[in-house]
């Protein structure tokens, strides 16, 4: 539980109101301002699922963006009340358009990679139907400008067709009339018009009496009078009728509509509050996108808390406002920067006590830590760097800022008091306690004293603390006590200006003195005071100033060398990508250049002895580049010995070492069966952990799979016209590889797919012989080709 008083004292709702300033709609806006922590660790973690699922897929992926819509709820709340129809044609078109939003985002939500990338959104949009007839009624009987359309009943669009009847006939009855009695230079306007519901003509005052009729009414000025001509009567008594009949099909038409309303308002209620919470969500990576921010990990108490890169929330949104606004100059300056901190308690720590000088930015790292925290339990991005965690807390205490209550009789020392006495009892290893400045509003020493004891109680409970202070004793229990760790705000040495960066392991100075001469306090009454400081502290003092220009440089040299870091792994991954990108280019152009020579072959524009010349040198320039691209040099000739498997890169053939030649730097590789000589540089130790070379005589391939890695081809079992593309094909990627000779195997059989196999190599001009094998190798059942 997080006390209201702890979220007004880290202004938590001044972070729901920007919230909702980048909402949609008055709803989304309604349930941002009464956003709160949540209850529960599971809530906290499915809260944080369903808004990564909302940043990082669903609103890349799925293209659905929300646009404003009506709040439905109080009409939704006055329903089911008894009595008359509440609802008129604007509040059923509002309707319609918020259904109409809520079954897009619902077809949105639930697309066919849904259960995949956001699940948890999935749920929430299926956990009720959304109303389907009274969406599709709404969509017939309501127009996009708020009116019943003719469509919405049989009956009204035969009353509406007869009004449009009626209003011709009245036109062309007047046109004919003013025609036959040549009135036209009487009337005001060219057209009929409306006055109490009834046509009219609008005819100058001069012209009363003239005729016979009715005069309904007469303009502001006096100058027009609104004449209802006799032969008019009978037409607008039928018209008031036909009005009248329309009035009463639209009340029926409402009413069913209104009875729909009443059968499905469980559907519309699940689609109020599914657009709600896209809407709240939606406002989450905006405010999110502002300050660059991410949900927090939530981790076990022992693991401690790290806040990495961690900037106070509403300085980061201020920051981000003035960015945008172009309002740039007090970022320029310097005036207005938002540095952030790097927040840690290592495992086995409970306590961070910190110190430093006045408007040094103690109070603010203890609100950023609490505020980091109540906008996690509230499933809130945090504007803090990944890898950042923090555990959960049950219950949140804030004591910072004045307290006082004058009316109470309350100062703030004793409100404090009050406070912690009631909060204490509820503290575990599950609580977070901020302490600002606790026990000054009192004697020092009997303020030290109860300040040490408030952290011994909290330490004994379990809990974590964070505390800001100028105690001298608290600094010395801050380096002595176990399970505490002591920090510093820093500043610059020179100008005492405070660097709001945190130094560990280290107390600091309050720069009491310099923070009142840069605030206009007479020198004079500085001079007396560094008098007084010479007989009590300035020897301690003269060491945290030390201690405190250490840190400062550390920091500066840490920072330095993580640009520095930062620019050489830059430097190396673009020249990374820059070599794998040339790599890439070459093989292409290489296996490119190998299809145009297998070509060239096959046509007999080249001939084999060309054709293995040309692949060799294309061998040749892709071992070079995988050289390059591996970045490695030849090893020597001593890290290999006879027998090792190996890997030839430039034919990315694997191998045994039948030979070294140290003098010429040459290995005699055994390349399953066949022996080639090759240089040490286009050689590798075989890859640990992978198959090793078999040898020869466990060779056996089977039709159509790796025949180009074997010297013989098995070609049992198929008919003459897949042994004859098999076959093709195993010549082809033979004459590649550089085998000289081949063994087809086809078996005994009745001999005709021997002979059609004979027929299809004497084709072929590649082939120099072949002929049967001997019995000892197989007979007739097996036949030998040697290649040119």
């Amino acid at each position: 539980m997080i006390h209201q008083r702890t979220l007004a004292a880290l202004e938590f709702y001044k972070i729901s109101e920007r919230l909702a300033e980048l909402c949609e709609s008055s709803a989304g806006r309604g349930r941002a301002l009464a956003l709160s922590p949540l209850q529960s660790f599971e809530e906290v973690l499915l809260a944080a699922r369903i808004y990564e699922e909302s940043a990082v897929c669903f609103s890349a992926d799925s293209g659905f963006a929300l646009s404003s819509f009506p709040d439905m709820g109080d009409l939704l709340d006055h329903a089911a009340l008894p009595g008359q129809n509440p609802y008129d044609v604007e509040a059923f078109w509002a309707m319609r358009e918020t259904l109409r939003l809520a079954h897009n985002a619902h077809k949105a939500i639930n697309a066919p990679e849904a259960e995949r990338h956001w699940p948890n959104l999935l749920r929430i949009a299926l956990a009720v139907p959304l109303p389907v007839q009274l969406t599709a009624a709404l969509s017939r009987c309501i127009s996009d400008d708020a009116l019943i359309q003719d469509a919405a009943s049989p009956e009204l669009y035969r009353l509406r067709s007869e009004l449009r009847r009626m209003h011709q006939t009245c036109t062309r009855k007047i046109r004919d009339f003013a025609l036959q009695y040549n009135i036209s230079h009487y009337l005001q306007d060219e057209f009929i018009t409306l006055s109490s519901d009834r046509y009219v003509l609008p005819l100058k005052g001069n012209f009363k009496g003239q005729l016979q009729g009715i005069i309904h009414d007469w303009s502001q000025t006096g100058e027009t009078c609104y004449f209802e001509p006799m032969f008019l009567l009978k037409l607008n008594n039928r018209l008031q009728e036909l009005k009248h009949e329309e009035r009463m099909e639209e009340q029926k038409i409402l009413a069913y509509l209104y009875g729909l309303v009443l059968a499905e308002i469980t559907g519309v209620r699940a689609a109020l509050e599914l657009l709600v919470q896209l809407d709240v969500l939606q406002a989450k990576r905006r405010m999110a996108d502002l300050f660059d921010g991410h949900c927090l990990t939530l981790s076990t108490p022992e693991g401690g808390i790290e806040l990495l890169d961690a900037r106070h929330p509403l300085l980061a949104l201020e920051h981000s406002a003035l960015r945008h606004s172009g309002r740039g100059d007090r970022e320029k300056n310097g005036s207005f920067r938002v540095r952030p901190l790097h927040i840690q308690l290592r495992p086995g720590e409970q306590t961070l006590i910190i110190t430093g000088g006045n408007a040094g930015g103690k109070t603010v790292c203890l609100k950023t830590l609490g505020l980091a925290a109540a906008m996690t339990f509230s499933g809130l991005p945090v504007p803090a760097a990944k890898g950042s965690h923090i555990p959960w807390f049950k219950r949140i205490d804030a004591f910072i800022g004045d307290e006082q209550s004058l009316e109470d009789s309350v100062s703030t020392f004793t409100a404090q008091i009050r406070h912690l006495a009631k909060a204490l009892k509820y503290l575990d290893h599950t609580s977070l306690v901020l302490l600002d400045e606790f026990g000054a509003g009192t004697d020092p020493a009997e303020g030290a004293a109860l300040a040490l004891a408030v952290c011994d109680a909290l330490l004994e409970r379990g809990a974590f603390v964070l505390a800001a202070t100028h105690f001298p004793a608290l600094k010395s229990y801050a380096l002595t006590r176990e399970h505490v760790r002591a920090a510093s705000m820093l500043f610059e040495p020179e100008t005492r200006r405070p660097l709001f960066k945190l130094a560990y392991d280290q107390v600091g100075a309050s720069q009491a003195l310099h923070v009142a001469r840069e605030h206009g306090l007479p020198q004079s009454i500085i001079d007396r005071a560094e008098q007084y400081l010479l007989q009590y502290g300035r020897e301690s003092s003269d060491i945290l100033d030390r201690l405190n220009a250490l840190a400062a440089q550390r920091e500066k040299e840490l920072d330095k060398m993580f640009q520095e870091r930062q620019k050489a792994q830059n430097a190396l991954r673009k020249t990374k990508e820059s070599l794998e990108n040339e790599r890439r280019q070459l093989y292409e152009d290489v296996r490119s250049k190998a299809k145009e020579v297998l070509q060239a072959w096959k046509e007999g524009r080249v001939g084999h002895k060309g054709a293995l010349k040309e692949m060799s040198q294309l061998r040749a320039s892709l071992a070079s580049a995988r050289a390059s691209g591996n970045g490695s040099s030849a090893a020597p000739a001593e890290n290999f010995r006879t027998g090792q498997p190996v890997l030839h890169r430039a034919f990315n053939k694997s191998g045994v070492i039948a030979g070294i030649d140290e003098r010429r730097g040459r290995l005699r590789l055994s390349l399953n069966g066949v022996t080639v000589w090759a240089n040490i540089e286009d050689v590798s130790a075989y890859p640990a952990g992978t198959e090793q070379p078999r040898p020869l005589h466990a060779l056996r391939v089977a039709g159509r799979k790796t025949e180009a890695e074997a010297l013989r081809i098995d070609l049992r079992g198929m008919n003459a016209e897949e042994a004859v593309r098999a076959v093709d094909r195993f010549v082809d990627r033979a004459l590649l590889a550089g085998r000289p000779e081949v063994e087809i195997i086809h078996g005994r059989g009745t001999g005709a797919l021997r002979r059609e196999i004979h027929n299809f190599l004497r084709t072929i001009s590649s082939v120099e012989r072949f002929a049967t094998a001997p019995e000892d190798r197989g007979g007739d059942g097996m036949t030998i080709v040697s290649l040119r």
